[in-house]
């Protein structure tokens, strides 16, 4: 067992302690010295949190300076999220390009440019966004307007002539020249008076000392020397042309009673974007890649069949996969198909937006009919 052990105080103090204590008036000013030396005790403790708790009745030398304060009031995430987000245009149509231009309030087509429906012949329904036509019920067709990408082909140059020929067919065609003539004389015994002869006036008859083979139609060209006029019969020229219309593709169209109350070229409701520009060039390549391959291979599957081909193009324009390809023209003619999309790609980089909207890769389908 331990014991913790405390040394005494000496003796000399408590003596003085005791005389202290024992004389009222050193025992009152003892008393009074630690009551104050208490109470400044609690002060010094207890003070702060006082004048923390009541602080409006501190004076306005030590109060604290109230800062200004200001509210920031920001919109609920789920109010941001109920609010009706407008969609891109989903559909892609291929527009009319002689159609003018005019941005449509609302749809939800896209195409190469902006444009209204609108056609030549208004109706009374205005409930579609395309315009009222006659056409096939069992396909869908995104076309209003049909034409050829094809150019017209220009007239062939004839070949040289001999150098004889030559001369005479670039002269210009001179004219036919008939002298004058009469049978009915007038003659005087006057050697210094005229004599005449009258008749009746033929066609071309002029004041000519000879007859001169030509053409009676022909204007009258000073040293011409042609006898037929240089327009060829077997080689007509092309005839001009006032205004030239911009070339569409050939179309099948799709049968719609609901039109429009617009007047003007057929059109679409169409919203003008990059994709859409983008998807009618790609058509328009494949459109005449595909006329390029069935002119070279002379073989034209039977009338009223068709190729359906999936494939996969990717952010940077090239065919990625083929995913399905078939449809009721045979075997060539898919091979021709297939061809007809990949053998013209890669068709060109994605913008930014595209890629935004589109992601890195998209999967169309092209439908093919043979008419």
């Amino acid at each position: 067992m331990s014991h913790l052990l405390a040394s005494p105080p000496p003796a000399s103090l408590r003596r003085s302690w005791k005389r202290v204590w024992d004389d009222p008036d050193s025992r009152s000013v003892a008393i009074g010295l630690l009551g104050v030396v208490l109470v400044h005790l609690v002060i010094f403790m207890l003070g702060p949190r006082a004048f923390m708790l009541h602080g409006d009745a501190l004076p306005s030398v030590i109060r604290p300076p109230v800062p200004r304060e200001f509210n920031i009031e920001l919109t609920p995430d789920s109010e941001l999220q109920a609010q009706p987000e407008v969609p891109p245009p989903s559909r892609f149509v291929e527009a009319n390009p002689n159609a003018p231009e005019n941005i449509p309030d609302r749809t939800n087509n896209f195409a190469a440019q902006n444009q209204q429906a609108a056609q030549e012949k208004p109706t009374t329904d205005d409930k579609s966004d395309r315009p009222a036509m006659e056409g096939r019920t069992d396909i869908e067709s995104t076309q209003v307007v049909s034409g050829s990408l094809t150019q017209p082909l220009e007239t062939m140059p004839a070949p040289p002539p001999e150098p004889a020929a030559a001369q005479e067919e670039q002269a210009s065609p001179r004219q036919e020249q008939v002298p004058l003539s009469g049978f009915d004389k007038s003659e005087g015994d006057n050697l210094n008076a005229y004599g005449s002869s009258v008749s009746p006036l033929r066609e071309n008859a002029k004041s000519t000392p000879e007859y001169i083979e030509g053409a009676k139609d022909a204007p009258l060209v000073e040293n011409a020397t042609g006898v037929h006029p240089r327009i060829d019969p077997k080689r007509p020229q092309p005839r001009p042309q006032i205004v030239r219309q911009q070339q569409v593709r050939p179309a099948i169209f799709q049968e719609n009673k609901f039109g429009t109350r617009n007047i003007g070229l057929a059109a679409w409701d169409a919203k003008w974007s990059n994709y859409g520009q983008y998807l009618q060039k790609l058509i328009d390549t494949v459109q005449i890649q595909w006329e390029r391959i069935l002119i070279e291979s002379r073989v034209y599957p039977v009338n009223g069949t068709h190729v359906k081909v999936v494939f996969k193009l990717n952010a940077k324009g090239e065919v990625s996969q083929i995913v399905e390809a078939g449809g009721t023209a045979g075997i060539q003619a898919e091979k021709s198909c297939v061809s007809a999309i990949t053998s013209r790609a890669p068709y060109g980089d994605w913008t930014e937006d595209m890629i935004a909207v589109l992601g890195e890769e998209q999967e169309l389908t092209f439908n093919f009919y043979y008419q």
